[in-house]
This record gives C-alpha cells, sequence and structure tokens, in this order.
C-alpha cells in the first residue's frame, strides 16, 4: 500500500476517530508519450521563468493568488494549514443520510480510510453503526486546498470516504431533448414492456467485478507486442478511408429488436425467410411433372459421394486436356451433321406439301 495522503481524524458530535486516508483507485490508462514524428524523439514541457525563460526547479516552486494584475500573496503549505487547522485535520460528519438518496451522478473519487494509532475500537464502532442502520454519513473534509463534501459508505470491514460532487457542479439537462414520460413519441407498450422486462431478467447474474477487464487496454498492448515482434517500432498506420454507410431508416421496430435479443426469430423476418425458401412456379415449357421427376432421377439419382482422388500430374493434366478438346470438336461435328440433315428434309417436304392440294383437286 502506498504512503498515507492525510493524516487526521473523523468527527460526529463528541467522538473522535484518528484516521488515515489512502487512495482506493489507480489509473490503468494506456501511458502514451508524445514524440515528434520527423526523429521521433521525445517531446518534454519545461516549467520556465515568464520573465527570464529560463527553468525553474521543483524546489524553487511556491504557490501564490493573484490579487490584481502582476500582483500575488505567496502562501506556503503551513500558511494554508494555519488557515484553518479544523478543517484541514478532521472529517466532519454533519449528518447521516439513506444510501438511495445520494444520485449517483454525485460520487466523484474513492479513498480508504484507515484507523489511526489507538483508533481501531471507535472505527470498528462507527463502521457497525453505518451497518447497522443502513445509512452513509455525509461530511466535509479538505483534501490539498480544496474542501469536499463526502460521503462516508461501509464498504466490508472498510470505511470509503467518496468524495461528492456540489449541486452546482452538476450540469442541469434543460438543454437537452430527454423524452417525458408521457411523451406521445416515448410511449411503450405492455408488449414492448414485457420483453424488455424478460430480457433484464435473462441477463441478470450477482455482481462479480473480477469477470471485468479493459479489453481495449488489452488490444492495444497486443497491437504493440505485435508490432515489437515484426520490428515495426517506427512504423506509422495511416487511417483508411471510411466506408459510405447506407441511410438507416429512422422507424425502429422494438419487438423484433427484443426477440432477436431473446434469441428468437423476429415475425417479419420469419416471413421474409419462408418466402426466400418457396421455390419458383414452374416454366410454359415445363408442364409434364412425370418427366421432370424422371430427367432429375436420371440426372441425379443415388450416386455414392465422390472418393478423394490424388492431384493428378502434369503430363496426365496434358493429356486430359487434349481428350477433352477432341471431345468437343467431335459433339460439335456431329451437331452441325444433325443440323444439316433436319434442313435438308425440311426442304424437301415444302414442295411435297404444294402438290398436296393440286392432287386432291384433280381427284375431285
Amino acid at each position: 500500500m502506498a504512503r498515507s495522503m492525510w493524516k487526521g481524524a473523523i468527527s460526529f458530535g463528541l467522538v473522535h476517530i484518528p484516521v488515515e486516508m489512502y487512495p482506493a483507485a489507480s489509473d490503468q490508462g494506456l501511458d502514451l508519450s508524445m514524440l515528434d514524428r520527423r526523429d521521433f524523439a521525445p517531446i518534454g514541457f519545461k516549467r520556465y521563468n515568464k520573465a527570464t525563460g529560463k527553468e525553474v526547479s521543483w524546489d524553487d516552486i511556491v504557490k501564490g493568488y493573484e490579487y490584481s494584475d502582476g500582483e500575488y500573496v505567496v502562501l506556503s503549505d503551513e500558511d494554508l494549514r494555519r488557515a484553518n487547522p479544523e478543517a484541514t485535520q478532521t472529517i466532519d460528519i454533519i449528518a447521516f443520510v439513506n444510501a438511495e438518496q445520494v444520485p449517483l451522478i454525485y460520487y466523484e473519487q474513492p479513498y480508504y480510510l484507515a484507523p489511526g494509532k489507538g483508533g481501531d475500537k471507535v472505527y470498528a464502532l462507527l463502521r457497525e453503526t453505518l451497518r447497522d442502520v443502513g445509512k452513509i454519513g455525509i461530511a466535509n473534509v479538505v483534501i490539498r486546498v480544496k474542501q469536499h463534501l463526502a460521503a462516508l459508505v461501509c464498504v466490508g470491514d472498510t470505511i470509503v470516504l467518496n468524495t461528492l460532487r456540489y449541486p452546482d457542479e452538476i450540469r442541469p439537462t434543460d438543454e437537452l431533448k430527454i423524452p417525458a414520460a408521457d411523451a406521445k413519441a416515448a410511449q411503450v407498450t405492455e408488449k414492448e414492456l414485457q420483453m424488455a422486462r424478460a430480457l433484464v431478467e435473462g441477463m441478470s447474474e450477482k455482481w462479480k467485478p473480477q469477470q471485468y477487464h479493459d479489453t481495449y487496454r488489452e488490444d492495444v498492448m497486443a497491437l504493440i507486442k505485435k508490432k515489437i515482434a515484426a520490428n515495426q517500432t517506427k512504423t506509422l498506420t495511416e487511417p483508411e478511408p471510411e466506408e459510405e454507410k447506407p441511410a438507416k431508416s429512422n422507424v425502429i421496430d422494438l419487438v423484433s429488436l427484443l426477440q432477436a435479443s431473446l434469441g428468437k426469430k423476429p415475425a417479419k423476418a420469419a416471413a421474409a425467410d419462408d418466402d426466400d425458401d418457396d421455390e419458383p412456379p414452374p416454366s410454359r415449357k415445363s408442364r409434364n411433372p412425370a418427366k421432370d421427376d424422371g430427367d432429375t432421377d436420371k440426372d441425379t439419382g443415388n450416386r455414392p459421394p465422390p472418393r478423394a482422388r490424388k492431384a493428378p500430374s502434369h503430363a496426365a493434366t496434358h493429356a486430359s486436356a487434349k481428350r477433352t478438346t477432341a471431345a468437343k470438336s467431335a459433339a460439335t461435328k456431329t451437331a452441325t451433321k444433325t443440323a444439316a440433315k433436319k434442313t435438308a428434309a425440311r426442304a424437301a417436304a415444302i414442295p411435297a406439301a404444294k402438290a398436296a392440294p393440286a392432287r386432291r383437286r384433280k381427284a375431285a
């Protein structure tokens, strides 16, 4: 555990509980450095004297309040502590409220509170009291140079101080287009509500925080390792052109979406699929079902599945190509002869057809 960042006491009524404060959260974001793309050298920032332009070390930096243009009152850490020793050294509980009365939007930053020297018993007393009454303590605390509103919450065996935002730090929602509960466009049907409730119940489970992790950070780290392995440490990936997305309709079928989420097939989609499965009607040329069935049986009779064959050699492939070409040539010649015979037969039939009426007239 890191060093304590604050030492003081919890105070409510005449009770005084010595505690130490520790950060309860750590930032696990990607620590990316800024580089000059021309030579990939790291970029640094200097603390410099604006009058001389020279760099200033941390030891020579002090805090000051500008009371007029260019005029400052210098304040040391001791000055800030002496201004209100009680405020800077105590967590002053001013009320106890039900936890559900404080909206989550007010919660800001958590800190662990551990008992100081000789404070184990009174620390345990406050912890068990918060558990018993089911409330949280609302307190004032000064961290560094800012006073915070805070909530004392019992989490397991630890008392957690969670800083709260002040009401004037919460932005109003007046300018947002939020649908009212009785708005016509936001009205939901009982069927939609039942399906949504079933979806929520189906996805409900016990809170297991260990199963959640930053998958985006893991993917970026995997990409970094891949670039290192491929020796692409200084390769810039240019953005790809964005594909135009088809325009979407504003009309949303909530029932179909809910059914799909529940693992069911939407009614409209099912009807469309059924239509797609229907075979097209037979053409006018094919009106003999028995003949069609017979042809089908002849062409696609019960044949054993083809056996796996070895890949043919180059010579075999060449010979097969020759045989295929010869077969095609023979088939073409046969088709040409057949067409010629049919044409000659039709030509011979025309004079005979013309002579038949004349013979019938003579016989009459």
